[in-house]
């Protein structure tokens, strides 16, 4: 039934390990919502029949007098109450409330600006180096500062993300600028990226393949070309690419500041 719902909303298959949570509410949902639809638009017909002018022609102002209209509307609300106290509120705390520890998470920061993302992984001594906005310019673009010692190894990327399949992932989301929006269907994620904040985000992706990342917020004129790409492959893979980008770091190791690799 769930993917029957996806194929006829649209939406893209699931690719991350909570993702069929969001998918069965989204179906308890559209499910709600369509008995709703046929109670209230039988309800309609049946007021246009019921009060029409033919049969009445003379205006009544008392309106209904049975009382299961009332009882009608008791039980919507009682049943959104029970999917917003039931369901909505529990799912939303499982994704906010449940973040995966550092340890055993692939920990990136995602900064966003217009209008493009910049990806920053900590080198192979698992420490993200400092940033501060002051650093920031063209060859430094997420102010990252080259005196910290954890800043050495740093990779920084702009518009492609990649990571290895089947491990938990921890975004730290920012914004240099205005508000933006990190939004990715296939895993069922979005999460403001607000200027003076860093808010987390975590996922398992369960899937390998090429995934947009789109904003999701009005950023600007240039708001729909902002789109990165996350790309999920095997850890093999995965670690190949961490070689690659290590190896470049060290080509600009004479430099002042750091590479960011554009692979978009």
């Amino acid at each position: 039934m769930i993917a029957l719902l996806l194929e006829l909303t649209g939406i893209s298959p699931n690719a991350a390990e909570h993702g069929h949570q969001v998918d069965q509410f989204m179906e308890l949902i559209l499910w709600f919502m369509l008995i709703l639809f046929v109670i209230w638009s039988s309800f309609f017909v049946y007021s246009l029949v019921k009060f029409s002018s033919k049969r009445h022609p003379k205006a009544s102002y008392e309106g209904l007098k049975a009382d299961w209209p009332k009882h009608l509307e008791w039980g919507v609300i009682f049943v959104e109450m029970v999917l917003l106290f039931g369901f909505s509120i529990p799912l939303w705390g499982k994704r906010v409330l449940n973040p995966p520890s550092v340890s055993e998470a692939i920990v990136v920061e995602a900064i966003a600006q217009q209008f493009g993302w910049l990806f920053h992984y900590p080198g192979a001594d698992g420490k993200l180096g400092r940033r501060d906005n002051f650093l920031i310019d063209p060859m430094n673009p997420i102010g990252l500062d080259k005196t910290d010692p954890a800043s050495k190894d740093d990779i920084v990327t702009m518009n492609e993300m990649h990571v290895p399949v089947g491990k938990p992932l921890l975004v730290q989301i920012g914004s240099k600028d205005v508000v933006h929006n990190f939004y990715i269907i296939q895993m069922r994620i979005q999460r403001d990226a607000i200027p003076g904040l860093t808010i987390p985000l975590w996922f398992t992706p369960i899937k390998t393949g090429r995934f947009e990342i789109a904003c999701g917020q009005l950023c600007g004129v240039g708001h729909f070309a902002m789109k990165g790409y996350l790309v999920v492959e095997s850890q093999e893979e995965y670690n190949n690419w961490l070689k690659q980008m290590a190896e470049m770091n060290a080509e600009s190791s004479n430099h002042a500041r750091p590479s960011v690799a554009a692979t978009n």
